[in-house]
């Protein structure tokens, strides 16, 4: 037998003794397998950050304009003012409850105060604050609209927008963040996470403006 047959016996022994090894094969097959397990191990972790993602910058537009509508409840006077400072007070609260997330740098709120105009027949935002580096605009009106007319139908999706009663106001809140993926960015590109909420504010206030002191959160 020449030294090339063998090692063509041997090889062939060598095989035969591989497909009756069992531990062989489940190695050979978890060789295959983690490659994939690890893939949708992963893309799940990614769809439940996007999920959990979502949730909590509801719940932050939510307490945001929860916390807008409360600004002087309880005063002792009879129509309290709303200052800058108490906006930008709700704004370092938003960015506290965000933690992580860091709105701040991914993301714009923006507060409106929604009211009747001054002829009482039409919607207006009276004034307008905004938080947050990206630069995006309101997407159902900015701060003056419909003051002059009764053309602004109010904030909100076509045939549903919220509208405020005479004598009170809404706070309306609409957020827009940047989606911070954590392994697969280039697969997911960006995305942009968009809520909105609204409440009526608590008690009667001063409606005709925001007061000094503090430093005007503008939208520009």
């Amino acid at each position: 037998m020449t030294a090339l047959s063998r090692l063509h016996r041997r090889m062939r022994l060598a095989a035969l003794r591989l497909a009756r090894n069992v531990r062989a094969a489940v190695m050979l097959e978890m060789a295959f397998a983690i490659p994939f397990l690890v893939l949708v191990g992963f893309g799940g972790l990614e769809i439940a950050n996007l999920t959990l993602t979502h949730t909590r910058i509801s719940q932050l537009a939510l307490n945001t304009a929860d916390n807008a509508a409360r600004i002087a409840a309880g005063s002792n006077l009879t129509l309290p003012e709303i200052r800058e400072v108490d906006i930008n007070e709700i704004f370092a609260g938003a960015q506290l409850q965000a933690g992580g997330l860091d709105v701040r740098s991914h993301g714009r709120i923006i507060l409106s105060s929604l009211e009747r105009n001054a002829s009482g027949n039409g919607q207006t935002i009276k004034w307008q604050r905004c938080f947050g580096d990206m630069r995006v605009p309101s997407a159902y009106g900015v701060e003056g609209v419909g003051k002059n007319d009764n053309n602004f139908r109010g904030m909100g999706p076509v045939g549903r927008e919220v509208t405020a009663a005479g004598g009170t106001a809404v706070m309306f809140v609409e957020i827009t963040y940047e989606y911070q993926p954590l392994l697969y960015g280039k697969v997911i590109g960006r995305k942009l996470i968009k809520t909105t909420a609204a409440f009526n504010i608590r008690e009667a206030r001063d409606l005709s403006g925001l007061k000094a002191p503090g430093t005007p959160a503008t939208c520009t």
